[in-house]
């Protein structure tokens, strides 16, 4: 049977959109391998990791009938890689393996039994769906996903807190060090609040898979919340992951309410500063010393083998002195997800949390430990 036969840049297309899940090594052999079941004239392609499912369909040609079989995804988008992308590629039952034609390449490919493919339970109450354009999700992800902690043994630091209530949608990332919040005003009311831990592999999963398009063209993406699961539906595709269980920090209380010093300046400026003075900080000591004055921000670093770095910018400051000391990546990384011209920060003394946050946009608000320089 044919079970498709198509130019390779859509089958490509398809295969990546349901492969970023894949793992290559993985305990079970056959979670390498996607489902590709055949109904009618539409082909159903899904990947797991057993705690994220990836469902999407297409007509790529072929036979029509129904068949169902798994074959090593890596594998087939490697070789497909390698063909031009207006070649017409065909792939072929026969017995327990598939054939991948293209021009006047054949490969011949082992496959595993589609029933014994583990597909995730999908949860029987999901709650109330709510749709928003896919660039608003998309950009919400990008402000604050870097703020996520890596394999900390908090578990529930290993992703970002969901929260959407009312017509607002707002976004929590925290590693314990520092604090991203991001929010949006929706054209739906979700009503009630909903609240959820969505994991790190899944966030950076979906910003793969969003939409950058925006305006009133902007595709939608339509949620679901359940107890332990989360689903999205979006392009022809179904996203279905497990939750991070747990009990997300109070935001609200790590957020600073009413720090009396505020210094507003250039973005780009403080950014390439910060860059320079980074060079001087040692691998495992990635700290810089921020002396503020009324009219001038000094950043300085130093390493073990009696470097320094000292860069002084012009800024328009009447506040208290102060000297700071922050882990420098912390900066980068908040600077280089920001857009806009201008930056501000908001300080009250040097053992204090920093705020930085978008001048007159009360959307956007990054939280900063200090360090001890």
């Amino acid at each position: 049977m044919i079970v498709l036969k198509a130019t390779q840049d859509k089958v490509l297309a398809v295969l990546q959109s349901v492969s970023g899940i894949v793992e290559r090594r993985h305990t079970l052999p056959i979670l390498a391998n996607v489902l590709i079941k055949k109904t009618g004239n539409a082909l159903q392609f899904t990947t797991s990791d057993l705690e994220i499912q990836i469902r999407t369909t297409a007509e790529l040609g072929g036979d029509t009938g129904d068949f169902a079989t798994t074959i090593g995804a890596r594998k087939l988008i490697d070789i497909l890689k390698t063909m031009p992308g207006d070649q017409t590629v065909a792939l072929e039952s026969q017995q327990s393996k598939m054939i991948l034609k293209g021009g006047k390449s054949r490969f011949t490919l082992q496959t595993l039994p589609a029933e014994d493919f583990p597909l995730v339970q999908e949860a029987a109450n999901f709650g109330p769906a709510f749709s928003v354009p896919q660039k608003v999700l998309k950009d919400l992800m990008g402000q604050v996903s870097f703020a996520m902690a890596v394999q900390d043994i908090r578990y529930y630091l290993n992703g970002i807190l969901f929260v959407a209530e009312g017509n607002t949608l707002s976004l929590v990332a925290t590693d314990g060090h520092r604090l991203a919040f991001a929010s949006a005003e929706l054209d739906v009311d979700v009503g009630e609040k909903q609240e959820v831990i969505l994991p790190r592999k899944t966030v950076l999963e979906l910003q793969r898979l969003l939409s950058d398009v925006g305006g009133e063209n902007s595709p939608r993406i339509e949620m679901q919340f359940a107890n332990n699961q989360a689903k999205f539906t979006f392009g022809g595709m179904e996203f279905v992951t497990k939750l991070v269980e747990g009990k997300f920090p109070d935001y609200n209380r790590v957020i600073p309410r009413n720090h009396h010093n505020s210094v507003t300046l250039g973005r780009a400026p403080l950014l390439a500063s910060l860059q320079r003075t980074a060079i001087m900080t040692s691998d495992k000591f990635k700290g810089v010393r921020l002396t503020i004055e009324p009219g001038t921000l000094r950043v300085a670093s130093n390493n073990a083998d009696q470097e320094e770095a000292v860069d002084e910018l012009d800024i328009d400051y009447g506040g208290d002195a102060i000297d700071i000391g922050f882990n420098v990546t912390y900066l980068l990384d908040v600077l280089s997800n920001m857009s806009q011209d201008m930056v501000k920060i908001d300080l009250a003394d040097s053992n204090s949390s920093a705020l930085v946050t978008i001048p007159g946009n009360d959307n956007f608000k990054y939280v900063v430990m200090p360090m001890r320089i």
